[in-house]
């Protein structure tokens, strides 16, 4: 379905601007093809900016920045300079977050319709990127109308292409969307290869139908929890943090189904019963070596691009290594795994 070159990124939270230049540099010195910025308390799109000054030519990308606390315009302009900056390298990743970041955190005061709201919101980002080539904006949509734009408020064409925007997806109907409208879609973390195969696959490829679009025009960027090492100790270490970073993610009802499907049905449940009490040690023992083993992938080191492309080769556009820089130690070899994946 998709084309046989992998390219691997690092996932990263936004870190203090004074940092992220050496962090970028480290990543681009190592092999990967990419560094891919969270967005959490801090913003991503400012660290991307600091990272295409810092090390031309890596490849940057937002996985993923919120919405709909921005304007479709402010976005649009926000990834029309970050693709100036990179010379092309920016891919503009966009998702809904939750009803209560958007609510009560960033105060939107409402949160309907989530999906529909996104497609059209999509839609109007690529149509200020048009107008700022053009000098013509005339979008309509059933959330955003934008028609207005004088040179004095436009960008102004670059020597670049349009960046892709891509979106995050998890239910079928977003997929679909995705397929759809977006360039590409973004795997949720406990996106596994069932749930790639029953879902992402089938799911893009109806939405990229629906736009008489091939369904390898849209990039399938997934990330992946790894456990790595040639000792046991090595790895015992590496199933504690991933049993974390799992059961943080498997106790949102909305991700239920995806464990349901995998065979670990009632697990969000008991997680919800742990957080409730504030019992953080307590989700990550709901996660059991069963669930390692579908949701992450365990290897010593020797083995890990072939593990790693067993899993997700034919399918993803790029994996984007989840824990790679949670170990300075351990960093320069996970690089030396990408660049072998991005090469063959």
């Amino acid at each position: 379905m998709y084309g046989s070159t992998v390219h691997v990124d690092v996932m990263t939270a936004p870190q203090p601007l004074a940092k992220v230049g050496q962090t970028a540099q480290r990543t681009q010195a190592s092999g990967f093809s990419g560094l891919l910025f969270t967005e959490t308390g801090r913003t991503a799109f400012l660290n991307a900016a600091v990272a295409s000054q810092a090390a031309p030519g890596l490849e940057l990308s937002t996985g993923v920045a919120v919405a709909f606390p921005r304007s479709p315009f402010v976005t649009a302009a926000n990834a029309w300079e970050l693709q100036e900056a990179s010379n092309g390298k920016f891919r503009l990743g966009l998702g809904t977050q939750v009803r209560t970041h958007i609510v009560r955190r960033y105060g939107m005061g409402t949160f309907e319709r989530p999906g529909p709201r996104l497609r059209d919101y999509t839609l109007a980002v690529k149509a200020c990127f048009s107008a700022f080539r053009t000098g013509k904006l005339d979008y309509h949509g059933e959330f955003y109308d934008l028609d207005f734009i004088t040179p004095q408020w436009s960008a102004g064409p670059i020597d670049a292409p349009d960046p892709k925007v891509d979106v995050a997806a998890v239910n079928p109907w977003m997929l679909r969307m995705a397929g759809e409208v977006a360039d590409g879609v973004h795997v949720h973390p406990l996106g596994e290869p069932g749930y790639l195969a029953r879902h992402v696959v089938p799911n893009v490829a109806r939405g990229a139908a629906k736009a008489d679009r091939s369904p390898s025009d849209v990039a399938v960027i997934v990330p992946v929890m790894t456990i790595v090492g040639d000792t046991e100790e090595e790895r015992r270490q590496e199933r504690e943090l991933a049993r974390t970073a799992i059961s943080f993610y498997a106790s949102t009802p909305n991700y239920s189904f995806i464990l349901d499907e995998a065979g670990f049905e009632g697990t969000t449940a008991r997680l919800r019963e742990k957080q409730k009490l504030g019992d953080l040690p307590g989700m990550a023992s709901v996660i059991t070596d069963e669930h390692l083993a579908v949701f992450a992938t365990e290897s010593t080191w020797d083995s890990l691009e072939d593990a790693l492309v067993e899993k997700y080769a034919g399918v993803a556009t790029r994996i984007v290594l989840y824990n790679a820089l949670a170990n300075p130690e351990r960093f320069e070899r996970y690089g030396e795994v990408a660049q072998r994946i991005s090469d063959r």
